[in-house]
């Protein structure tokens, strides 16, 4: 049985997977659609991340298809009714990244908190801007809104609540009695309620037509002024011209972005332009921004989680779970 895989996986996961199987590991067939097209017609597995678009055109060049392992959990880049049309399995690595996630998280919230961490140049020529940094804020004490209540979301609640932050949440498929709000500590509320109590709003939620654009313009004006935004989920959810004018306009303290309705990230577009701006001193009262290439999930632990869990789901689909 063949195996293709067109974007990067961890090493000693391919080479379990070659132990049992023909594996063509060419990480760059994403970026090479007639070839993988072309690839699949003798492939019965195919393992993706979130570039390679598993669409109505590659299962029709795929006829022995069993498997699609997905190398993280987003799966808005597969077509999952066909798949389930075709009785093909579609395997994510539930859960292998959410340490990586909520630690960029908390990490870029802190960051923009403080706003303190972007003066090493002018710190090492020689100027000494204390004062104009010594307005950073404090973690602790303050509100952070949960959006989306999945397992990452609930890790980076637990891991904020040991900062000393109170935590709210909303996830319109999660009940507002459901225990595991209890048991995080922390409290469910309408997603209103949420952008004018939260001091931070941290999006986690697939992208589907009902969250497409959720938060617009309307939506982003909701939020608590200085209020800082975070996105690790996916780049559609966030209307990115808005949150640029917000931004520019000192609605907002800061955001971080990991992820864009369009990737990579045009250049010239308003978050780029906002950006150049900071960076080129245009702006009396700067924001804090920062923009990273889609890794949040991505750590030297979360790739080997990923990639074996992967690796064992799709043995197991391929071979009816004889390992």
């Amino acid at each position: 049985m063949r195996i293709v895989i067109s974007e990067f996986m961890d090493a000693p996961a391919v080479d379990a997977l070659r132990a049992r199987f023909d594996v063509r590991y060419e990480p760059e067939l994403v970026d090479r659609r007639n070839g993988l097209l072309q690839a699949m017609a003798e492939a019965d597995a195919l393992i993706v991340r979130n570039r390679s678009q598993v669409d109505a055109a590659l299962l029709a060049s795929a006829p022995r298809l069993r498997a699609v392992g997905r190398l993280g959990v987003g799966l808005d880049n597969i077509d999952l009714t066909a798949c389930a049309a075709r009785g093909i399995a579609v395997v994510p690595a539930t859960g292998a990244n959410a340490r990586a996630v909520a630690e960029y998280v908390i990490g870029t919230l802190l960051v923009l908190l403080r706003g303190a961490y972007g003066a090493s140049a002018a710190v090492a020529d020689g100027q000494w801007p204390r004062s104009a940094l010594s307005g950073g804020l404090e973690a602790h004490g303050r509100t952070l809104g949960v959006v989306g209540f999945g397992g990452i979301g609930r890790l980076v609640a637990t891991l904020a609540r040991g900062l000393g932050m109170r935590v709210v949440g909303h996830d319109a498929a999660l009940p507002a009695g459901h225990p595991s709000w209890g048991e995080c500590g922390v409290e469910s509320c309408s997603l209103d309620a949420l952008l004018e109590r939260a001091d931070a709003v941290s999006l986690h939620l697939p992208l589907t037509p009902g969250t497409q654009r959720l938060f617009d313009a309307a939506r982003i004006g909701r939020m608590r002024a200085g209020a800082v935004l975070i996105n690790t989920s996916r780049g559609g959810i966030l209307d990115e011209p808005a949150l640029a004018e917000a931004l520019r306009a000192g609605r907002l303290r800061g955001a971080a972005l990991d992820v864009f309705e369009a990737e990579p990230l045009p250049a010239g577009g308003p978050l780029a332009v906002l950006l150049a701006d900071i960076r080129q001193g245009r702006l009396t009262a700067p924001p804090g921004l920062i923009l990273t290439p889609h890794i949040a999930g991505l750590t030297r632990e979360a790739n080997a989680r990923v990639s074996d869990m992967v690796a064992s789901g799709v043995t197991i689909a391929l071979t009816g779970g004889d390992r």
